[in-house]
């Protein structure tokens, strides 16, 4: 039982809140509903694009509630309600060419964002389309992606088969070293972000905004783009889904999965209690 003041919940999406057909479950729903009701803000963490999580802040309510969406894995903070944005970071441009050359060099997609979704040069890539299904955004076929991103951005993501993942990511890592971070946030992505651009840096800046601190802060998750957030917040709790490296650092560990009502199941034994 817990007599913490949790006042903020953060949440990954996919593998988290989200089950396997990327929707939100009745009891994960009352759940969430029940805690707005107690006045906690409602945070939807993800290295989605903005757009890729609006539709779901909307299904769920928070335009109305209230709450935040957090993007392309802290990359952004935006206020649901007023559609202000609290946090932002942008790659440097310079780097997108740069992705783009270490891509093409290693034989596997990369992609990124416009208004109406995902542009890529190899749309038909498995990795890849499966960005436009999490998001459910269209998949947007451009032949030269170095040359067409001539807009700021916030991340570019690499997609792969999961057998390549570690070995191009460390291998990026080497490429990139003091540039920009890059890290894994599935068994098939990559995210290539601005320096110091993860999950609990932008969270630390919402609870600083808000006058709270990462004792009032409960964060679920299951990816390794997670690891820091549930590190950070006070009460960190991993799906039973989660990679290992993920349950290491969390304070709890989910009997259910993403599939089963993890996220309820965390909600009711940290906060309504």
């Amino acid at each position: 039982m817990s007599e913490k003041n949790i006042r903020v919940l953060a949440l990954d999406l996919d593998g988290t809140l989200t089950n396997d057909e990327k929707k939100v479950t009745p009891r994960t729903r009352a759940a969430l509903d029940a805690a707005v009701a107690k006045g906690v803000t409602i945070v939807l963490a993800s290295g989605r694009p903005t757009a890729g999580i609006m539709p779901l802040a909307k299904d769920l309510g928070l335009d109305k509630k209230g709450g935040c969406i957090l993007a392309y894995n802290g990359g952004a903070i935006i206020d649901c309600k007023t559609g202000e944005t609290l946090y932002q970071k942008r790659l440097d441009p310079d780097m997108v060419p740069k992705l783009c050359a270490f891509a093409a060099e290693q034989d596997i997609a990369i992609l990124t964002y416009n208004k109406e979704g995902v542009v890529t040069e190899r749309p038909e890539d498995e990795w890849a389309a499966r960005e436009g299904f999490t998001c459910h955004l269209p998949m947007i076929q451009v032949e030269d992606l170095a040359a067409y991103v001539d807009y700021p951005i916030c991340k570019m993501l690499i997609t792969l088969d999961p057998a390549r993942r570690d070995e191009v990511c460390a291998e990026g890592k080497k490429r990139f070293e003091g540039q920009i971070d890059l890290y894994p946030s599935s068994p098939f992505f990559i995210e290539a972000v601005p320096l110091g651009v993860a999950k609990d840096v932008s969270l630390g800046a919402l609870l600083e905004k808000m006058g709270l601190t990462r004792e009032n802060l409960m964060a679920c998750g299951d990816g390794l783009n997670d690891r820091s957030m549930l590190a950070f917040a006070g009460t960190g709790v991993a799906m039973r889904n989660a990679e290992d490296a993920v349950k290491a650092v969390a304070s709890d560990v989910t009997t259910a999965d993403n599939n089963h009502d993890g996220v309820a199941e965390a909600i009711e034994k940290f906060i309504l209690d």
